[in-house]
């Protein structure tokens, strides 16, 4: 009995560091999407909004001081494992591969769409941000998600559990090249989670419109016009890692720059 007692520890402590394992190997290359070749921003920012634990935060506390008011970054909130391995390049293009997938323009009024299959948008189109490009030149897979082809990866994901009154949350999902990223818009308040790479966000209040070009990347107003800006005029940013969830309230500006190859999904409250 002893024996058999040894070997089910053995076999259970075997299991947990080789998940472990696994896990690291995941973190090291970004499930598969990083590859020698990005060209991976080291640049980061400045990180001026708050970053609480989701343990130190209550839904009322949440209320009070972020849900109408202002930005947060969240750590901790919810345990998405299982969904993270599940977004691993290999795994992804094994059950996607063939699903055809909506693009569109990565500009603030995004009106083309193009359909391609999942293994050619990451085979031709994920690939790092040209300084120089237009947003409507640059295709970008983020939202235009099909439920009914996408539900058996969205049913593993664990969203925020803060939610607002009287809304629900609709999933948009996504994956794109480093320095790629969406420039300045607004809509309603939601969340950002990265699963994989790193999501450097820039955000101003509603009544604070940034100096942008809506067909200008947000790569080019990093480089062009966010170093002459003035102090009044620099937005809350930080760069958001796996395991955080940034909080936007309804009609903030906001625009994001992918440091890495990223996968990411929002939970929009509607």
């Amino acid at each position: 009995m002893e024996i058999k007692a040894v070997r089910l520890a053995f076999i259970f402590f075997t299991a947990a560091v080789t998940a472990q394992l696994q896990q690291q190997e995941e973190d090291e290359d970004g499930g598969g999407w990083f590859s020698a070749s990005d060209v991976r921003s080291q640049d980061e920012g400045r990180c001026n909004i708050d970053v609480l634990h989701g343990s130190s935060l209550s839904h009322q506390q949440f209320m009070e001081r972020y849900a109408y008011g202002r930005p947060v970054i969240l750590r901790g909130l919810t345990d998405n494992t299982k969904f993270r391995l599940l977004c691993s390049k290999s795994s992804l293009l094994r059950e996607y591969g063939a699903h055809r997938v909506r693009l569109s323009t990565a500009n603030t009024y995004s009106y083309r769409k193009v359909d391609v299959p999942f293994q050619e948008y990451v085979d031709e189109f994920l690939r790092p941000q040209s300084a120089d490009a237009l947003g409507s030149d640059t295709l970008y897979f983020f939202g235009d998600n099909n439920f009914t082809e996408w539900q058996s990866l969205f049913e593993h994901y664990e969203s925020p559990p803060y939610v607002l009154p009287l809304t629900s949350g609709a999933y948009s999902f996504g994956i794109a090249g480093p320095g790629t990223g969406v420039p300045f818009h607004w809509h309603g308040p939601g969340y950002s989670e990265v699963i994989y790479g790193r999501k450097r966000w820039f955000l101003y209040p509603p009544d604070q419109e940034p100096h942008f070009h809506p067909n200008r990347t947000t790569l080019s107003w990093v480089t062009e016009t966010y170093p002459n800006l003035l102090e009044d005029e620099a937005p809350l940013e930080c760069t958001i890692r796996p395991g955080e969830v940034l909080y936007f309230p309804d009609r903030w500006w906001h625009a994001t720059l992918n440091l890495d190859t990223s996968v990411f999904i929002s939970t929009f409250l509607g």
